[in-house]
């Protein structure tokens, strides 16, 4: 089986995927595209899931990934680096032929940006903090510095956590009406003292008000789709011992 993956009409033909758990070689709970670098997987089996990966959006291109920490700091690349001393980043960006970003999720959102004409492409790993931190605000203004026009950058939103799926408590909902009291309605009545937080909008409005104009969400619910996505938050559920991770990616195709 081939790795599986998603694209966006808002990257148009720009090099990207959004990829499942479909696909790759990793056995049991991790089943079978785990791409998580200490995910507690087989090494071997993770390298050969990312190798799938990339080989399926752009044949060979070096993959670059950061350290996730969720936060705001984007990372720019313009010589690839090994696994071993990938920085501790949350976003990346470049303008390098031949250097495929990516990003690990399970749950949080990731999102690809490009700007076909200048030939700049990010990515970010946007969890609840990171989010509200930042993050996309730094990737776009990191690919801006880059030699892209905000008039042409582009934005894919792609399988997160669904609000139907994200059940937050009041305190987690102050933080963000202490932000913004605009943020409300990115929330939605639960529980008595919880309530459901449409994450997948929050990053969208954040992206769209750095004056990104297109931002296409493609709406998968990784917790609600066992079988297609990894999910941190199930796996607590469910009272599992480790998780998976999915990887999107996004490059500047080789001259």
């Amino acid at each position: 089986m081939t790795a599986q993956f998603r694209t966006a009409a808002a990257l148009e033909d720009i090099p990207h995927g959004f990829f499942g758990r479909q696909g790759g070689v990793s056995p049991g709970a991790l089943a079978s595209l785990n791409c998580g670098i200490g995910s507690g997987d087989d090494s071997a089996a993770i390298s050969e899931n990312r190798r799938r990966a990339a080989n399926a959006v752009l044949p060979g291109a070096a993959l670059v990934g950061t350290y996730q920490v969720h936060g705001h700091d984007c990372a720019v690349v313009d010589t690839p680096w090994r696994d071993d001393d990938r920085p501790h980043a949350d976003a990346l960006v470049t303008d390098r032929p031949g250097v495929l970003l990516g990003i690990l999720t399970a749950d949080c959102v990731p999102v690809l940006f490009a700007d076909r004409q200048a030939g700049v492409v990010g990515a970010a790993h946007a969890g609840w903090k990171g989010a509200l931190a930042g993050i996309t605000d730094a990737t776009v203004a990191a690919m801006l510095a880059k030699g892209a026009s905000i008039a042409r950058i582009t934005a894919a939103v792609g399988p997160c956590i669904a609000a139907a799926s994200y059940e937050v408590d009041a305190v987690f909902v102050d933080r963000f009406l202490n932000d913004d009291p605009a943020n409300d309605h990115f929330f939605r009545a639960g529980r008595a003292g919880h309530a459901q937080f449409d994450i997948a909008a929050y990053v969208a409005a954040r992206i769209a008000a750095t004056g990104v104009a297109r931002v296409e969400i493609l709406g998968d619910d990784t917790y609600a789709r066992d079988a297609d996505y990894f999910s941190y938050r199930r796996a607590c559920h469910r009272g599992e011992n480790g998780y998976g991770r999915q990887i999107s990616l996004i490059g500047v195709e080789l001259a």
